[in-house]
């Protein structure tokens, strides 16, 4: 069994799930890295990042739309290290074309919702029971998930609606979890970014960069994947142990209301 703890991250190849895994090696995690693809650019850009830090980096190739395909990745980390001790599940796309939501298909609504939602659901469920297990046999074990959701959880935009939707069901993913494990001694915690600049943002850079300067964020800046790298690594770390199915609403003030 693998003395240092274990970190698993979908989603990891890019944008914040990249930081986050930068971020949780920093803080001596060895990383089980999630992406659909192991032999993309940004996994390869990854590794090293991973390992000057000191970290044992594993790639897992994993569509996470694909519950049956779940249980052997679990496994096959589990053969490898022993344990997880935090799952943070980052992976989620947006709609491929924006519409009204009087135009959204079902098509793009059930890919979307599978991505988002169900799959992430379905792993958490997996990794919840090891983790259950896991303690019972290694000491001073100290298991976290982290939901990695939006604002969009609970601010409308009309023309993605199923991404909207989507989030605003893995925010309550996040508490009925936290919910549940808080009697196995599991803390679960909802991440809540902001605009945070990213590839999958890169696309309406223009119309967010006016909103900013416009106001929209109190902070007037764009939030970046550190900024939510940071939150991650100070909810592994234990900084918030007292605050199971807490919402970490990363975000530069969007969360004030004001008149």
């Amino acid at each position: 069994m693998n003395d240092k703890p274990v970190a698993v991250i979908t989603g990891a190849s890019r944008g914040i799930g990249k930081s986050v895994a930068i971020a949780l090696a920093t803080e001596g995690y060895d990383i089980a890295a999630i992406a659909r693809s192991v032999d993309s650019e940004g996994m390869e850009n990854l590794c090293p990042e991973v390992e000057k830090r000191g970290a044992q980096f594993f790639p897992v190739g994993l569509d996470i739309s694909c519950t049956s395909c779940q249980k052997e990745v679990v496994s096959n980390i589990l053969e490898r290290y022993g344990r997880i001790d935090v799952l943070v599940n980052n992976a989620g796309v947006t709609p491929l074309q924006r519409e009204d939501v009087l135009d959204m298909t079902e098509e793009s609504y059930e890919r979307v919702m599978n991505i988002n939602l169900k799959g992430p659901v379905f792993f958490a469920q997996k990794i919840a029971r090891e983790m259950i297990w896991l303690r019972q046999q290694i000491a001073d074990y100290k298991p976290v998930m982290v939901f990695m959701t939006s604002v969009s959880s609970v601010r409308s935009s009309t023309n993605r609606a199923e991404y909207c939707i989507s989030k605003s069901g893995l925010s309550m993913a996040s508490t009925v979890f936290a919910d549940r494990l808080s009697r196995e001694g599991i803390l679960v915690f909802e991440v809540r970014p902001g605009i945070i600049k990213t590839d999958m943002t890169a696309k309406i850079k223009d119309k967010y960069d006016k909103l900013i300067n416009e106001g929209l964020v109190p902070q007037k800046r764009w939030g970046l994947p550190d900024d939510i790298g940071k939150a991650v690594a100070s909810i592994s770390r234990g900084d918030w142990n007292f605050s199971t199915g807490m919402v970490f609403e990363i975000s530069g003030g969007l969360n004030i209301h004001k008149l």
